[in-house]
């Protein structure tokens, strides 16, 4: 799936189930200048084959593939912070907001009449929603449902299980306005972001009690308010179908059915020229390769924020040790894994040297410091000073009879591209006297159980769609007892903490993007994870789509995808 999600949390999903499309502008086929290695598209690049709705005839179906089975639907929620799942509820839960090609929010008018900051010291924000908008229970979309919302993540009460509390903690008060299509919202401390809250916004039962939170859209979404409701779950099968509601009181989809079907990531481009599904990545030099002549297929090129990540996990074993966890980012030969990653595509993969700007963002500086090369000597001796003895060549460090291996899980259905950087990475750590031992697990559980609970000390995975900057608070955060949030490593300071908590309520663009660079230049000194590169944005899909693909930093619209006439 390709859609820029705007969940509180930064989403992520696996490497080997590569899951975004897009296109610099029309239908976006890959030049033959760009075939040979062209530079990556700027910010705001889309490829969408936009159509008006005259051009696309009523029905058919979209088929998507999806990483894994979905076991929990509540974006924000802990456990649902998995990139499909956030789209799939997206998709069938009102967005008061929608993002142009650059990220830039706007207000949907399907359910915002308006949204607007009426008072800034102290900042109110006034929200007048459609009187027409209702959820599949028949109740109206209302006040309530921004109460219940704001209690249940502004991180008051500890029983909820939040993935992110940043913004809904820095309002003092949400209150009904001149009736119960009017809400305002009152901050305690200035918020910029103020459009990534209440987006999706979410019934009140759902936010109800910490129970309701925690289990009642676990495996299920059952109140819904969009063009698209849930049609069928089938777990047999594995796929959840999303049908046109016929309550919708907006613009009615061209779409009968769009199909998500939970496939195993090394099967995605069989399953694409075998017809299963209309789109799939081929941001792989193998998947481009097989992909790029298809009959039928656009090649989509554009921009997202994607980062492909190497995570440290802090909570446990040698990686507690800091001296441990800047070794092994000296040990990481990036640019060998860019180009790996790379190798044959339209352009090459950019490494990175910050966590939370993308090199084409405004904003971006280069903060890995005396991290950012590889430098196998500098790593050996921080190992040494951590007390690891160095056994000699191709054996493992010892320290009070225990070997230094790392745990570096992967799931099942890593292949290809996502397997030679695994194992090129236990060789290059293999330098350094660290036995990586990878193991693949259940791809159906591979976020579930082993990355969202910490089982694990290394593992490769993307973040998405940090469209807000803010949104990167959660994964940098100091955790709170058993709930890291989104910071999966655990790895945080109260510094780092500070200064993006600072950030998130500064509204002056130049002070906010200084405050992230400072705090980025912290995180690299912590070892909290590794930023590899920028992962292109290029997929396949079926010619014949239009509306559809490439949305890069936008929303993707599906009520107005559709097939050409």
């Amino acid at each position: 799936m390709n859609r820029a999600r705007r969940t509180m949390a930064l989403a992520v999903v696996s490497l080997s189930t590569a899951t975004a499309l897009t296109a610099c502008g029309g239908s976006g086929g890959a030049s033959d200048t760009a075939s040979r290695g062209g530079s990556a598209p700027v910010a705001g690049a889309q490829g969408l084959n936009p159509h008006p709705a005259s051009d696309l005839r009523q029905g058919g179906t979209l088929k998507m593939a999806i990483e894994q089975w979905i076991s929990q639907y509540n974006p924000n929620q802990v456990d649902g912070t998995q990139g499909d799942a956030a789209s799939i509820t997206e998709l069938v839960e009102p967005q008061l907001f929608l993002l142009d090609a650059k990220g830039v929010p706007h207000t949907n008018p399907d359910f915002l009449a308006s949204a607007e900051v009426v008072s800034t010291h102290p900042q109110v924000v006034r929200y007048r929603l459609n009187p027409k908008a209702k959820w599949s229970d028949g109740k109206p979309l209302g006040w309530r449902d921004f109460e219940a919302q704001w209690k249940a993540l502004n991180g008051r009460d500890k029983r909820f299980a939040a993935a992110d509390t940043s913004g809904y903690d820095q309002i003092s008060d949400v209150a009904r306005g001149a009736d119960d299509h009017e809400v305002t919202v009152t901050f305690g401390t200035p918020y910029a972001d103020w459009q990534k809250l209440f987006d999706p916004l979410l019934p009140a039962s759902l936010n109800a009690t910490p129970e309701s939170f925690a289990t009642s859209w676990a495996g299920t979404i059952p109140v819904t308010a969009n063009a698209f409701r849930i049609g069928a779950y089938d777990r047999t099968a594995q796929t959840i179908t999303a049908v046109p509601d016929p309550n919708w009181w907006g613009r009615k989809p061209k779409l009968d059915k769009i199909i998500f079907w939970a496939l195993d990531g090394s099967s995605y481009v069989d399953a694409y020229l075998n017809k299963e599904i209309d789109s799939t990545s081929a941001a792989s030099p193998e998947a481009y390769q097989r992909l790029k002549g298809d009959k039928g297929t656009d090649i989509r090129i554009g921009a997202r924020w994607d980062q492909v990540t190497l995570s440290l996990n802090g909570r446990r074993g040698p990686l507690k040790d800091v001296r441990v966890r800047q070794a092994v980012m000296l040990g990481v030969d990036r640019e060998a894994l860019a180009e790996v990653a790379g190798k044959d595509l339209p352009f090459r993969p950019k490494v990175l040297g910050n966590h939370f700007f993308m090199p084409n963002q405004e904003g971006y500086q280069d903060n890995s410091g005396s991290f950012g090369k590889r430098d196998v000597a500098r790593a050996k001796k921080l190992l040494d000073a951590a007390g690891w003895r160095d056994n000699g060549p191709g054996k493992p460090r010892t320290k009070d009879g225990r070997k230094l291996t790392l745990d570096y899980v992967q799931p099942s259905d890593s292949a290809g591209l996502a397997t030679d950087q695994a194992k090129l990475t236990q060789q290059m750590l293999a330098e350094l006297g660290i036995d990586a031992e990878l193991r693949k697990v259940p791809s159906n559980d591979y976020f579930d159980k082993y990355i969202h609970r910490g089982n694990y000390d290394l593992s490769q995975f993307r973040q998405v769609d940090q469209v807000f900057r803010s949104q990167a608070y959660s994964g940098y955060r100091m955790p709170q007892g058993d709930n890291t949030f989104t910071n999966h490593g655990g790895v945080s300071s109260p510094e780092v903490d500070g200064l993006l908590l600072k950030a998130s309520r500064t509204t002056d663009v130049k002070q906010q993007i200084a405050l992230y660079n400072k705090a980025d230049a912290e995180v690299w000194q912590l070892g909290h994870s590794l930023p590899l590169y920028q992962r292109p944005q290029i997929s396949a899909v079926r010619k014949d789509l239009a509306n559809y693909g490439a949305t890069g930093l936008g929303s993707e619209q599906l009520v107005k995808a559709g097939r050409l006439k």
